[in-house]
């Protein structure tokens, strides 16, 4: 099974530059209801996608920097990184088929 990444202001570069494949950010908070509707599916898509995708999570409360750099406004906001830089975003919650086809554009 593969694991979700879990993401802070001290490692956020790090862990994007040095992952060889995509890597999917979730921008989340414990209080926000649309986050927990999209985590699951997060977690059965780090499985499934595991050897062309690497998912990462970032609680925004806790890491207010790496938000705002990536000037992330709303929650569940979900940022494709390659070679550490974004790609492309959705903001608001997914279902998994529309985060499936969201993927397929780029890995």
């Amino acid at each position: 099974m593969s694991e979700i990444i879990e993401l802070n202001d001290d490692n956020f570069d790090q862990q994007l530059t040095a992952s060889e494949k995509p890597v999917l950010v979730d921008y989340w908070a414990e209080w926000c209801g649309p986050c927990k509707m999209v985590a699951p599916i997060l977690e059965e898509l780090s499985d499934e996608l595991k050897d062309k995708l690497t998912i990462a999570k970032l609680d925004v409360d806790n890491n207010r920097d790496s938000a705002i750099k990536q000037k992330v406004m709303s929650i569940p906001t979900l940022i494709l990184f390659k070679d550490g830089n974004p790609i492309d975003q959705r903001i608001g919650a997914l279902t998994k088929n529309q985060l499936l086809e969201f993927l397929n554009q780029h890995i």
